[in-house]
């Protein structure tokens, strides 16, 4: 079929088959290098936060296990970064729209972002979850994250390790790892131990963008060298997909339609009264919530 996409028809049947696909080289360096001179503007207090965003500090600097050299050094991510002109440039960016139409078509709207800084000399980790765990829309394969490396990513500096196929399962339960530094929010699903061997790590150059779907096992390791590992995110949907629950957070959000017939306005969508989802449900009783946040900077 004719399209404007860098994702092939080889590339969507990867998609389709293993869950997730690499477009390499997707975005150019000069794009690269404004996300990351906006980060640096943000921590270092020249650019003030935009309307809703999230500076979040590693846990281990949070409570004190390390101290840092600068501020770089204490940031784990930039959560909802969506009303900054420069970093929404990412959620926008034509060839990205073009590549997320391939996986859920023309009516695409957004639904979360972030921009992820790992600094060295932290643990860092994120065990192997599935977002659709966060997002309170179905089906989940009307859902599709974006992900760019803006530095080059390797196994050493805690690349995207994905389970290839895991994506075809249900949504897992999944708890809070008793691990001793685990960054808020970053749960783990639970009994995939027998998915381990089959990992694949995501090496990545900058500009490569990985495309993969909410219920693909995915987590990240250690950042092990002396440098960063940077990368910038968004999640997308069609706005065909309906409400399964809600929160008093979801109420208040604001999913803006980028492309389609409703391009420019907000996504209000239907609530799925006949079989509505409990989110607690797919948490383990014992560690159903979150670990005391005191991570926003």
């Amino acid at each position: 079929m004719p399209t404007n996409s860098s994702i092939s028809d080889e590339m969507l049947e990867h998609f389709q088959e293993d869950g997730f696909v690499v477009a390499r080289g997707l975005l150019h360096d000069r794009d690269l290098q404004g996300w990351l001179k906006r980060l640096e503007q943000i921590v270092e207090g020249t650019v003030e936060p935009a309307e809703g965003m999230l500076v979040m500090k590693d846990v281990m600097v949070a409570k004190g296990a390390i101290r840092t050299d600068n501020a770089m050094e204490a940031i784990a991510k930039l959560q909802d970064y969506e009303h900054d002109p420069i970093l929404d440039r990412y959620t926008t960016h034509p060839r990205i729209l073009d590549c997320i139409e391939r996986f859920v078509g023309h009516d695409v709207m957004t639904i979360h972002t972030m921009l992820i800084n790992k600094p060295p000399n932290v643990d860092g980790r994120h065990p192997l979850h599935q977002d659709l765990l966060y997002f309170p829309f179905r089906p989940a394969h009307r859902i599709v994250a974006a992900w760019t490396a803006l530095e080059r990513v390797t196994v050493d500096n805690g690349c995207l390790t994905v389970v290839p196929g895991s994506h075809r399962g249900k949504l897992r339960e999944h708890e809070n790892l008793d691990w001793e530094y685990l960054n808020g929010g970053y749960f783990g699903a639970v009994d995939v131990e027998d998915e381990l061997p089959r990992r694949v790590h995501l090496e990545m150059e900058p500009g490569d963008t990985a495309f993969f779907q909410p219920t693909l096992l995915h987590g990240s390791g250690r950042n092990r060298t002396a440098g960063y590992r940077r990368a910038i995110s968004a999640h997308y949907a069609s706005i065909d997909v309906t409400w399964s629950w809600r929160t008093r957070e979801t109420y208040g959000r604001r999913y803006r339609i980028l492309r389609g017939s409703s391009a420019g306005q907000e996504w209000q969508g239907d609530y799925e009264t006949r079989n509505p989802i409990d989110p607690v449900s797919f948490f383990r009783a014992a560690q159903a919530k979150a670990p005391p946040s005191d991570q926003s900077s």
